[in-house]
């Protein structure tokens, strides 16, 4: 089934075993992702195992590490474990550059500048002007809550940087651009 499908491009079968005496199987009858199955058609070299670790990330199913590392030796993703994004050069076969950009996100630097321009801007400003500046910049692959954590992670850097300090409190914070850096 796994051949048939990936010969007719056609997305891999899901097995669900949620019952002790019956497993579900979904074939796909349809192309669900035609950049996916681009990619399967330009790199005919890919064996199946290498073919099934790829259905699962087009599916946005967890990858185990070993799986994940698999398809790191080979090039065909990035990324944080568990966190896994189609590489660059997927990316480019599958036409999705501009989602691969989104899904890496940006450097660090990057963002601290973009809190730092913010703040001396608009300061003093609070922590939910922040998430309202980043939380849609940041990679879509993170979680709400990992966005925030991000955040959070940020404006450490800057304050431990003495970039910027905070003069409200823990629970209300309001960032304004240190003295020194003005």
């Amino acid at each position: 089934m796994f051949m048939s499908q990936a010969g007719r491009f056609f997305p891999l079968p899901d097995y669900e075993i949620s019952e002790s005496d019956r497993v579900k199987v979904t074939i796909p009858g349809r192309i669900s992702d035609e950049q996916y199955t681009r990619l399967l058609m330009e790199r005919s070299d890919l064996d199946l195992q290498t073919i099934i670790l790829l259905d699962k990330v087009q599916k946005k199913k967890p990858l185990i590490k070993e799986e994940y590392t698999h398809l790191k030796k080979q090039g065909l993703v990035e990324g944080r474990y568990p966190k896994v994004i189609i590489a660059g050069t997927v990316a480019e076969i599958t036409g999705q550059t501009a989602k691969h950009t989104r899904d890496k996100g940006f450097d660090d630097q990057y963002y601290l500048d973009l809190i730092l321009l913010f703040i001396t801007d608009h300061g003093p400003v609070s922590r939910k002007e922040i998430d309202e500046l980043l939380l849609n910049k940041l990679p879509e692959v993170l979680t709400e809550e990992q966005k925030r954590s991000k955040i959070h992670n940020l404006l450490s850097i800057l304050s431990r940087q003495k970039r910027i300090h905070n003069t409200g409190t823990r629970k209300e914070p309001k960032w304004i651009v240190a003295e020194s850096w003005n």
